[in-house]
């Protein structure tokens, strides 16, 4: 791997859509491409937007794992080429 991976977090667990994106958008805006973001969300509508959202922004989900108790953890790598 050439050097270090830097990895931010969000946690969007209090967010209703669309407001999910727009925090995941925002945050994501202010990353280098290449970089990491772990989100924090819940079941629900977040979990089937959010993750469309980023594919279509051409983002790459690395993983999605269920956390418990209705909540999830998406890891996602930035991407440099723009929605379709």
């Amino acid at each position: 791997m050439e050097g270090s991976e830097t990895t931010h977090e969000l946690d969007i667990t209090a967010e209703v859509c669309p407001m999910t994106f727009v925090r995941t958008k925002l945050h994501l805006e202010r990353m280098k491409q290449g970089e990491i973001l772990r989100i924090r969300l819940r079941d629900g509508e977040p979990l089937a937007n959010v993750p469309r959202a980023l594919l279509d922004h051409g983002h790459e989900i690395l993983r999605m794992e269920p956390l418990g108790q209705s909540l999830w953890l998406i890891e996602v790598r930035k991407g440099g080429r723009s929605g379709r």
